[in-house]
């Protein structure tokens, strides 16, 4: 059987999702986990990456296994799982499901505190400068007319194209938050806090639309704005289509 699971982590011990050599991430964690509850070698696949310190409020995982599992399979999983990581539920899905290859779109969130606020450190970017939202919301939905996307690209990455196409990218002020909100179709590595350290430009006014606009067009990563911290990204949605759900397992 191929299922689903839906779940959420705290990204700041983790460097991302992808397992990787002498460095502790969510892959690596969510495998061992399933592994040993399940008493065969199981492999995760994630519905993409995350860089490290990166949080998920939703994120999807799929794997195979031989057994079919039991009504209270998310409570065991949980308690063999990290307080950061958190199991929301399990599907059963149809065998070519793919929590990667399979999403419809993704939903990033990336929040700036305007105040500091020492309960939202780990989870936002401390910004106190003057910012033009308005001419942020702009910058932003300049993103809808374009689709190569290669300027908000991580550079020397294994990508075979950089064409990705943007539903919503907006702005919203929530008292002394500001936050960022950008669903496509599919993301490239370091993409969403590129755009958003480039939209800050925007908004100090060191950066006119036009020149937002240019940078798009010329596909250069260095013309581009400095990165954001990860600290303030959160991937919150992941859509699949209706069709490969099978059964919800538990809850």
């Amino acid at each position: 059987m191929r299922y689903f699971i839906k779940f959420s982590f705290f990204g700041k011990h983790y460097h991302g999702w992808q397992i990787q050599p002498k460095a502790i991430t969510v892959q690596e964690v969510l495998q061992q986990a399933l592994s040993t509850l399940l008493r065969e070698s199981i492999a995760v696949v994630g519905a993409g990456r995350t860089d490290s310190g990166v949080h998920a409020e939703e994120m999807y995982a799929h794997f195979d296994t031989k057994d079919t599992l039991p009504i209270d399979f998310v409570r065991k999983l949980n308690s063999f799982l990290p307080s950061d990581i958190a199991i929301d539920s399990i599907f059963a899905v149809t065998p070519e499901a793919h929590a990667r290859f399979g999403a419809i779109s993704r939903t990033y969130q990336y929040h700036i505190s305007t105040r500091k606020d020492v309960f939202k450190r780990d989870y936002s970017m401390y910004f106190t400068l003057p910012l033009n939202v308005s001419l942020m919301n702009e910058a932003a939905h300049i993103l809808y007319y374009y689709t190569d996307f290669q300027c908000f690209s991580k550079t020397h990455t294994d990508v075979k194209t950089f064409l990705c196409k943007v539903y919503e990218a907006n702005w919203e002020q929530v008292g002394h938050e500001l936050i960022f909100t950008i669903t496509a179709d599919r993301f490239l590595r370091n993409m969403v806090r590129a755009v958003v350290g480039t939209l800050i430009e925007v908004g100090q006014q060191r950066l006119s639309l036009t020149d937002f606009e240019d940078i798009i067009m010329s596909k250069s990563r260095s013309n581009a704005g400095a990165s954001v911290p990860a600290c303030g990204l959160f991937l919150t949605r992941i859509e699949y289509p209706e069709t490969i759900f099978i059964e919800k397992i538990t809850e």
